[in-house]
């Protein structure tokens, strides 16, 4: 039968391992810091801006769709592309960097980043069916406000990416977030 002192000490054994690996993710963090210097990657987030290129090929996709409506077809082929996968696709001369340093990212950065991501990828997947309409409707009014819409969302969202990869901006309040998506 376990006492209340084996409990502590159970507790205090299993504390201990994750003790150990924040110290040897703030190593990892401190050694990446070094690594990155003079890359195209933040010194101090580990997220690199090359990442938000993924997001503004499909914003620039979509602006051309009100003049050129054919152009939706490529809108409709992108696909959501998560970091490790952008960077191993890229040309990107240190991906495999940009990959490990946003795998030690500092975890306030790194969720805020991937939470902004997340939202992005919402506004999309959401917006495209709303675009498909108003490309279908065939009125080029009601399709440039729709696409004007949903550009203008989502930029603000890569802006706030880029505050967060930049250092700017640590947290994405849930306030933010609703203010982008009514913006």
């Amino acid at each position: 039968m376990a006492t209340a002192a084996d409990n502590a000490a159970g507790s205090a054994d299993e504390a201990a391992p994750k003790a150990a690996n924040a110290d040897t993710r703030q190593a990892y963090t401190g050694t990446y810091r070094l690594l990155v210097k003079g890359k195209n990657i933040n010194e101090d987030t580990l997220l690199a801006t090359d990442y938000l290129n993924h997001f503004n090929e499909i914003i620039m996709l979509l602006e051309m769709v009100p003049s050129m409506p054919e152009c939706f077809e490529d809108c409709q082929e992108w696909q959501p592309k998560d970091y490790a996968d952008h960077f191993r696709d890229s040309c990107f001369s240190d991906a495999e960097l940009a990959i490990l340093a946003y795998e030690n990212a500092p975890r306030n950065y790194r969720q805020a980043f991937d939470a902004t991501v997340d939202q992005m990828n919402r506004l999309i997947a959401d917006s495209m069916p709303k675009i498909k309409a108003a490309v279908d409707a065939g009125e080029e009014g009601p399709l440039q406000l729709t696409v004007e819409g949903v550009t203008r969302r989502l930029q603000s969202f890569v802006d706030v990416a880029s505050s967060i990869i930049n250092g700017n901006m640590d947290t994405l309040d849930q306030t933010q977030i609703d203010s982008v998506m009514n913006g």
